[in-house]
């Protein structure tokens, strides 16, 4: 069951859990909430960010919410939300039960003391993020961006469409707004859209977007060969979390740790799609520590993002 779109909010790109989320008649609030959630019959909500608009793709947030309903016997409830922020408010304010997220905006969560991280899948070794020019573009190299160079960011909350690659393009000594303009597209996709159209010279997003090229895939409307990458980011401690509100009722909480890990397997692979890719072929950890979100601290600073000491109080 999809319960309705909620609108975009107006959210400060660097107070980024800052704002409540008001999603109304998705699931009870304060006390409420702990009382229907001690329902056994009681549906999994699942707090997600739109993945494309094209109504002919396969949309891997269906297919996940389907075989959590097959591992767990129980409905899920999918709630669409505009960004990585909101699907944190949404956890924080006990609107619904979990969010699938990146490392950055996962570490954000946890980091208020009022998130949960559920699962956590490790990053492997490989490049994060790539940063694309179209395949005529005179930019060879990080070493050809100018201040007159528009580098196009997905969302100020992304791991792979921000962080990464604003600490790759800080390592080869560009930094944003003096040596080159950052433009933030509000999506992958829009990223793409702008590269394409030219209101960007530089798209920079996860690696795993040109890997679709030429498969009309609505995601990265590009054809082999259209694009080219002109740098790649460093790899992440952690690729990819499910976060869970602290108030998630004891039964749900069990169910969902045993139901994940064998969510996330081979064979589910193609269903799950991109969701399966962002997850770097690691193993997960269940209700790992804070400190596995520690080394993102650096980075975040380069971002100007102040994330206190993770492993403090």
């Amino acid at each position: 069951m999809r319960a309705r779109a909620l609108p975009a909010l107006a959210l400060p790109a660097l107070g980024l859990l800052g704002a409540a989320v008001v999603l109304a008649g998705c699931s009870p609030s304060g006390a409420d909430a702990s009382a229907a959630e001690a329902d056994p019959n009681a549906p999994i909500t699942f707090a997600t960010t739109p993945l494309g608009d094209d109504p002919a793709a396969e949309n891997p947030i269906e297919a996940f919410a389907a075989l959590v309903e097959s591992e767990t016997g129980r409905e899920v409830e999918i709630v669409d939300v505009p960004d990585y922020t909101a699907v944190v408010e949404a956890l924080r304010n006990h609107h619904t039960d979990i969010g699938f997220m990146s490392g950055f905006p996962s570490a954000l969560a946890v980091n208020t003391g009022e998130v949960d991280s559920l699962v956590a899948w490790p990053g492997d070794d490989s490049p994060v993020s790539t940063c694309l020019v179209l395949d005529d573009s005179p930019l060879r190299s990080f070493d050809d961006i100018t201040p007159d160079t528009v580098v196009a960011f997905a969302d100020p909350a992304s791991s792979s469409g921000y962080f990464m690659p604003v600490a790759a393009l800080h390592d080869a000594g560009l930094e944003k707004d003096t040596d080159y303009e950052a433009l933030f597209s509000g999506g992958h996709d829009m990223s793409f859209t702008a590269l394409k159209e030219g209101q960007a010279d530089v798209a920079c997003t996860s690696t795993m977007f040109p890997t679709m090229a030429g498969q009309g895939n609505a995601m990265f409307p590009f054809e082999e060969g259209e694009t080219r990458s002109i740098g790649e980011s460093a790899s992440m401690p952690v690729a990819v979390t499910v976060l869970a509100d602290q108030q998630l009722a004891d039964d749900k909480r069990e169910i969902l740790l045993d139901a994940l890990p064998e969510i996330f397997t081979e064979e589910n692979a193609d269903e799950l799609g991109a969701m399966m890719e962002a997850m770097q072929g690691t193993e997960p950890i269940l209700e790992p520590d804070a400190e596995i979100f520690q080394p993102f601290v650096d980075v975040a600073a380069i971002a100007d993002v102040d994330i206190p000491d993770l492993s403090g109080s």
